[in-house]
Parts: C-alpha cells; structure tokens; sequence
C-alpha cells in the first residue's frame, strides 16, 4: 500500500493544557516546551504520510503551518478531533487513518499500524499501563465510534468487534509510552 493513502491525524488541543496532570512536578512554560517537543517528535515520526493536527489554539495552528501541515479545527473533544481526523484522512483519498497522541517522546515510525489499508482490521496500540489507547488505526470506511478516556484500549477493542472489524493489537514501547503523569518524566532524557 502506498503511504500516501493512510493518514496520521494529531490531536493537540494546545501544548501546556495537555500537559496539566504534569503541573506538580513541571510550570506552564516547562509544560508548554515539553508538550511542542513531544508533538515534532510524532511529527517527524509521520512525515512519510499525509498528516494532519487537530488544534484550534493559535499557537498549535502557527506551529503546524511553519511545518506546512494541515490543520482541522477542535471539535472539543479527543472523540471528535478523532472523528473529523478520520472525516480529513477521506476527503484525502485515505484508505486508513491513524490517531497518535501528541506526547510519545520516542515515536520513530507508524509503519507498524498504517499498513493495513482498507482491509477490516483495527490496529490498537495500547499505552505502557495497558490502559489507554495512544495510536489507533482504523480503515477510515469503518463505522467504528472512537471512546477515548480511561480504559479506551479495551472499548475500543470491543468497538472494533462490535462494527465487523478483525482486531490487531501492536504491542511497540516506542508507540506505547505516553507522558501524562509526573512518573512517566523519570528516566526521560528530555530537556525541558
């Protein structure tokens, strides 16, 4: 399958408010520079697909356009921005979309979720607490309803299920590890 028919779409809703579970161990400015530079990272990670951020904040806007990326406004919800990120990826001519956070410091490649095509399969990525669901991808034909939130990687799954579709399960630390909580800055050679 050609790259340029899968679609990697970034929810940012802005770089510090991301990041406010981190406000014990980090200030605003410290969040802000950390979450802009987790978000190149997942960036560079995707420049080989079509890719797209989800954002309606000025700077997150400004930053993605000097990287000549599209932006899609922010519905309001990490559901939503995934759901007008699957609706982009068609208007592309995309035949799968993937859904990557914007904080995996060491995301290289999607090459492991973005192959599938249109074939029915839902590739989920569940995050280092097997929890949440950090990179998700979907055929964008799918009737699949994205469930972000606590517990996300099993609802999802069973989402997957419930629409037809086949269930992959990609288990890569440098895709899994996510940054929300204060532990998760320990061992990270960040600058921030």
């Amino acid at each position: 399958m050609a790259v340029d028919r899968t679609g990697v779409v970034i929810p940012i809703r802005a770089f510090a408010l991301g990041k406010a579970r981190l406000g014990a161990a980090l200030d605003a400015s410290e969040r802000a520079a950390l979450g802009r530079r987790l978000a190149t990272q997942v960036v560079e990670a995707a420049s080989e697909y079509v890719v797209s951020v989800v954002s309606s904040d000025g700077d997150v806007r400004a930053w993605a356009s000097e990287r000549g990326i599209a932006t899609i406004d922010d519905p309001g919800s990490l559901n939503g921005a995934a759901r007008v990120g699957r609706e982009w990826a068609t208007t592309r001519g995309c035949e799968r979309v993937v859904i990557a956070h914007a904080d995996l410091p060491f995301a290289r490649s999607f090459a492991s979720v973005a192959h599938d095509g249109a074939q029915p399969i839902a590739v989920l990525v569940p995050c280092h607490r097997d929890d949440g669901t950090p990179v998700l991808s979907v055929p964008v034909n799918a009737s699949f309803e994205f469930h972000y939130g606590p517990g996300s990687f099993r609802r999802h799954a069973a989402e997957a299920r419930r629409v037809g579709l086949g269930v992959r399960v990609v288990r890569d630390p440098t895709l899994a590890f996510d940054v929300d909580l204060p532990d998760d800055l320990e061992g990270l050679a960040l600058e921030v």
